[in-house]
This record gives C-alpha cells, structure tokens and sequence, in this order.
C-alpha cells in the first residue's frame, strides 16, 4: 500500500499495472494511465445534500405555491443553491494565471547515486510514472496573450509510488530579487496599472521600473527579461530552471543541495527560430 490523494491508501502497483494493460484499448490512454493513482470520491453516496447534510432529490425545481404558483420561501435548498451563486468568486491566480498543461510520462534514463537520495524516482533505472506539467507566462491575467514578452514559469507534478513531487520553476535561472519577503511588493508593482488594467502579459509601465530602480540585484534578471529568451518558439524549445535551490536526503539521512535544470532536446530557441 502506498500513501495516496488526502491522505488516502491504496494498492498503487496493482491498480497501475491495470490501468497499463487497459491502455492498450482505451481511446483515452492518458486518462487511463492516471486511474492507476487517482482515488474516486465520488464512488458510493454521491447525492447533492444541503449544507445541513440532508440528501437532496430535485435540485431542478424551485418548491411552488401550486402548479402556477410563486416560488416559496421555504425551499431552503433553493435559497441554499441561490445564495452560494450570488457569493461566487473563483479568483485567478495572483501571477501564472496565463497557461497551458500537458499529461505525459517520466522515465528515469539515469539514476542518481544514492548516497544523493533515497527517493525511487531519482535512483531506480527505468523508474516510469505519469506526470502533468504546465507552462505560463507570469504577469498576465487569464485572459492575456501567449505571445508577449514575459517570463515563462512552468510547474511540474510527479505522481510517484511514494507520492506527489511538485518542482516550480521558470524558463530563466535567476530572478529578480534575493529576499521572499520582496515577493508581494514585486508583483504589486509589475501588476496592470489599476485604472486602465494596462499592460497585459508585460512590464512597460512605470511602477515596475519605480521598484527595479530600488533593487540593483533584480539587473542580472532583467538582463535576461529583455532578452529573446522570454518569446520561446515554443514549449518543446524552452528550458526550464527550478530556480530554487532543493534538499534531497539519502537513506542515512544525509542532505544534498540541488538545482533542477530542465533542457529540450530541441534546443532552447527563440520565436522566430534563433538559438540560444
């Protein structure tokens, strides 16, 4: 048994080496590949139920004062329903809102020594499992374009046998300050302007050259954040840096600093075909 989504526990290699063997007919194989480490919470009693826990029967029609009647009061599921629509808010994310994601497959082609690690996905030859990575761009809302010039973040899950291993990064290996505690006031001010919500997707604006103008270690970045790197021909031709730095342990509990660095076989280009 291996520990699963919420804490939950199940027989991963078994149920993966049956999603495996059902690949081979199904017309969605990614999905199917996934079924192997994903737990149903739907399966069982999945009947909408108030907040009070009562089951619902009819959520498709409001309780009415006869056949033509008005809507009564006293449906509280009704209320219930209305009452959370009127409240919604699904906000986007604060930086990366802009992205795209993709399911595929890591296979360890060389294993790390493990006087490094102890995890099997980076020592094990041949270690396959499923992964989901998506690529963004940072300023941008949800709405914005792919194509400005703008740093490109991406985020890469793992679904191993011993759990989810999430990396973030960005297409560039440095940034642009050295303090966490910068982080809200920078992305404060590379934000649209409030009143016009301009520019979208990048910094041409005064409030961010105000804050980099009070920050000499954001030049090394900003170098490189002007340069051709941040309009990849691309997904299949940027590369990728952890940017932070990562702690592994072996079994003896010895750590290891670390630096990911993620390099396309196509070689890093840029959108209009020039390598870097």
């Amino acid at each position: 048994m291996a520990p699963g989504i919420n804490g939950h526990a199940y027989d991963m290699p078994a149920k993966a080496a049956a999603a495996a063997t059902k690949m081979n007919v199904s017309s969605d194989a990614k999905k199917t590949q996934l079924e192997g480490y994903t737990v149903d919470h739907t399966a069982g009693d999945a009947a909408i139920k108030t907040l009070f826990g009562a089951k619902v029967e009819n959520t498709d029609d409001w309780m009415k004062a006869g056949a033509r009647g008005q809507m009564d009061l006293a449906d509280q599921h009704g209320r219930e329903k209305i009452h959370f629509f009127d409240h919604e808010r699904v906000p986007e994310r604060v930086v990366h809102a802009r992205g795209a994601g993709a399911h595929g497959s890591f296979v360890l082609h060389t294993p790390l020594s493990t006087d490094i690690t102890s995890a099997k996905v980076l020592t094990t030859p041949g270690y396959t499992c499923p992964m989901f990575v998506r690529f963004s761009t940072v300023q941008g809302a949800r709405g914005s374009a792919d194509t400005v010039r703008d740093v490109r973040g991406f985020a890469s899950r793992f679904y191993t046998q011993e759990g989810n291993w999430d990396i973030v990064g960005n297409n560039i290996p440095v940034f642009f300050i050295q303090d966490g505690i910068k982080f809200p006031d920078l992305v404060h001010a590379v934000k649209p302007e409030p009143h016009n919500e301009i520019p979208q997707g990048q910094s041409a604006h005064d409030s961010f050259w105000d804050f980099i103008s009070f920050m000499p270690e954001s030049t090394h970045m900003i170098a490189w954040q002007l340069s051709d790197r941040t309009i990849p021909r691309s997904f299949r031709h940027m590369q990728g840096f952890g940017v932070n730095t990562y702690l592994l342990v072996n079994d003896e509990g010895k750590p290891t600093y670390v630096k990911f660095h993620w390099t396309p076989p196509l070689e890093a280009t840029v959108s209009y075909g020039t390598r870097l």
